[in-house]
């Protein structure tokens, strides 16, 4: 039974906040409770979507940026607004551009080419904007770090005011003005402002009506604070919900032909629904190299039709491009053992679309992932995480055979010559394998509480809804169903998902899995597991119900199984404390319950940790941590009865004992346990 997160981390839940919380159904208490809010008047302030908008004079360097743009506006100056590729900078760029118009500006819009000239301010551009007659520009989601572009925009006489909301450098640009709320000591209260929401601030500093502005675009900014996944808390929650509003009631022209193609129903939209249907297909401009379909969706009524409809194109394009690089990188994979790190390269790859194929990588294979469009002798790499892995830090360590490099810990991107990719491959394969050893790769899944079944009722899920909006900051609710019962597994959408009926007592539950077999998820009839979930109402043909959508599952343990393996790290790195010595030294019995489990696999057995030892505890009824488990294996190792070879998050177990017995207390790590323990 494959657990795809390693660690289950579920909030606790004091009791004394669920009954001070007692005027909230049973579900949203508890919910609120777990995200530590134990009073009445923290969950009004926590759910509540109409969040006074602050000043956007608090901004720094607000008060010359309107100067400088109403100075541009009176005059007739030509102006540019230069944006970004993605959701939110397309919704900035269109957002200000259509606002400036408005007001007499004579105002046009760049967006760099994702596939040729990659983000942000660049020297071609800037100089064909300036041969144009532009004589300000204003960049929005992009500009905080170009000190070098903006030089050369003073060079060329052409005045620089940047909007922008991403972490600022040691130095800032040389611009008239530098809008940004990660700017050292700005005073604008909420820094988590997305690009879209700093360009709103912009104009709507420029009006001196900021409801007046929230009321035209609300829904661009609601489009891209959660494209981008901002937090919806404070001021992102109040924009959030006003836009969410703004598209079920009266959508923008573009936006209800969007949501048509997509299928979408306006009266349902939720924030989940614009970050999973409506901004991957707008996204899709950027990546598949026609980010003129996203603005003329959102700037040009007449054209929205045609530019909806060849987004939705575009988005079958892009997943078919996505597919097809999926299969041939994994072709490329070595056979056997799956690399510390996967690092591919192929000159047939599109770079738009790499980004998306390295993240289903990495969680598929449980592993860093790099995958590199080779054009010539270069090659320009997206790559993603895994398991905590720095993404930022290791480029930057390995930065003597790289050309370019940036990005975060999660996601970066490189250019490289081709003939550093091999000694590239081996180099981040030494440091995963290094930030690997002490334990196995795991991502955490965080759950908000335990709940039984039958508070699985109509009215409390409904009653859910006062959470939303939900994304980043406040998360749809996951829940935990303990010790479920599978009756019947039935197989669904042509055998891609499953339906699974279970229950616990006299109380069923129906559950979907998407994406899952029975096969894939090792489970069967009669097996008992806990369900991480989230809860939602099916309607279907006027019935309503509760539907239950796994995210996880795992077999259901009557004792504790811890899976921390603090211990079993401390214990690799040589840093064993006698507390962790004693907790992780096996008796005698524990040694057995995990030989006799083990000596029941035929031959060589693939195994998840986490699995294994919630199979053990099972098994036994006594209680089993992961990193005495891992422990235990160790000393099987060292006596000569098994061999035991990671493979990412997986064990592969094979018993080479032929009959005879072995002295496990003269072990080394038995041996090293014991005498730390004694002190």
């Amino acid at each position: 039974m494959p657990v795809k997160y390693g660690i289950w981390h579920v909030a606790q839940l004091p009791a004394q906040a669920v009954s001070a919380l007692g005027a909230y159904p049973p579900l949203t208490a508890m919910v609120l409770a777990a995200r530590g809010i134990d009073t009445p008047q923290q969950a009004q302030a926590y759910l509540a979507v109409d969040c006074p908008l602050p000043d956007p004079f608090l901004l720094t360097d607000m008060v010359p940026a309107v100067e400088r743009i109403w100075l541009a506006l009176n005059n007739g100056e030509k102006i540019v607004v230069f944006g970004d590729y993605d959701v939110d900078g397309v919704t900035a760029t269109c957002l200000l551009t259509d606002f400036l118009r408005k007001q007499g500006g004579d105002c046009r819009y760049y967006i760099p080419s994702r596939l040729e000239e990659g983000y942000g301010l660049n020297p071609g551009a800037i100089r064909q904007l300036a041969g144009q007659g532009v004589s300000l520009m204003i960049t929005v989601d992009c500009g905080i770090t170009a000190e070098a572009e903006a030089k050369l925009c003073r060079e060329l006489g052409m005045d620089l005011v940047i909007t922008d909301h991403h972490a600022c450098k040691a130095s800032l640009p040389d611009a008239v003005a530098v809008v940004d709320p990660h700017r050292p000591g700005d005073k604008y209260p909420h820094r988590n402002l997305s690009g879209v929401g700093v360009a709103f601030k912009l104009a709507a500093a420029l009006a001196g009506d900021q409801q007046a502005v929230l009321n035209s675009y609300a829904d661009l900014v609601c489009l891209g604070t959660v494209a981008d996944v901002m937090p919806l808390l404070g001021e992102n929650r109040t924009i959030v919900a006003r836009g969410l509003a703004a598209m079920r009631e009266s959508p923008r022209p573009g936006l209800r032909c969007l949501m048509h193609e997509a299928g979408c129903d306006p009266a349902t939209l939720t924030a989940i629904t614009v970050g999973f249907v409506l901004a991957p297909r707008i996204n899709a401009a950027g990546r598949m190299g026609r980010i003129d379909l996203a603005v003329e969706l959102l700037l040009d009524a007449s054209l929205a039709p045609q530019a909806a409809k060849q987004l939705c194109q575009l988005n079958r394009q892009r997943q078919a491009v996505e597919s097809e690089i999926y299969h041939q990188a994994l072709a490329m994979l070595p056979q056997g053992k799956t690399p510390e790190a996967i690092v591919l390269a192929s000159p047939d790859w599109h770079q738009g679309v790499v980004g998306i194929v390295a993240s289903k990588m990495a969680e598929e294979f449980c592993c860093p992932t790099f995958l590199i469009c080779l054009d010539g002798d270069k090659g320009k790499a997206s790559s993603r995480s895994y398991g905590g892995f720095n993404l930022f830090q290791s480029l930057t360590e390995l930065s003597g055979l790289l050309d370019t490099y940036g990005g975060h810990e999660l996601a970066a991107g490189f250019t490289i010559d081709r003939q550093h990719i091999g000694q590239f491959r081996q180099a981040v394969c030494r440091q995963a394998a290094e930030y690997f050893r002490d334990g196995l790769p795991s991502a955490t899944l965080e759950i908000d509480c335990a709940i039984p079944p039958e508070l699985l009722t109509i009215a409390n899920v409904q009653a859910l809804d006062a959470l939303e909006p939900c994304g980043s900051g406040c998360p749809r609710p996951v829940f935990l169903l303990e010790a479920m019962t599978i009756d019947r597994i039935i197989p669904i959408g042509g055998g891609r998902h499953l339906r699974l009926r279970l229950h616990q007592g006299q109380h069923p539950v129906n559950a979907i899995c998407f994406s899952a077999t029975a096969q894939s998820l090792s489970i069967a009839p009669g097996d008992v597991v806990d369900l991480a979930c989230t809860l939602q109402i099916n309607d279907y043909r006027g019935q309503r119900s509760v539907q239950v959508t796994v995210l996880d599952l795992r077999p259901s343990c009557p004792c504790p199984c811890d899976a921390d393996l603090a211990g079993y790290r401390s214990l690799r790195s040589g840093s064993l404390s006698r507390e962790q010595a004693a907790a992780l030294l096996p008796t005698r019995q524990v040694l057995a319950d995990i030989w006799r489990y083990l000596a029941a696999y035929p031959g060589q057995a693939q195994v998840d940790p986490v699995c294994l030892c919630r199979k053990i505890v099972r098994a036994t009824g006594r209680p089993l941590g992961l990193s005495q488990l891992l422990a235990c294996l160790d000393i099987f190792r060292e006596a000569g009865l098994m061999e035991v070879v990671r493979q990412q998050k997986y064990l592969t177990i094979t018993l080479t004992a032929s009959g005879g017995k072995a002295d496990l207390t003269q072990c080394f790590t038995m041996r090293l346990l014991q005498q730390l323990k004694e002190g």
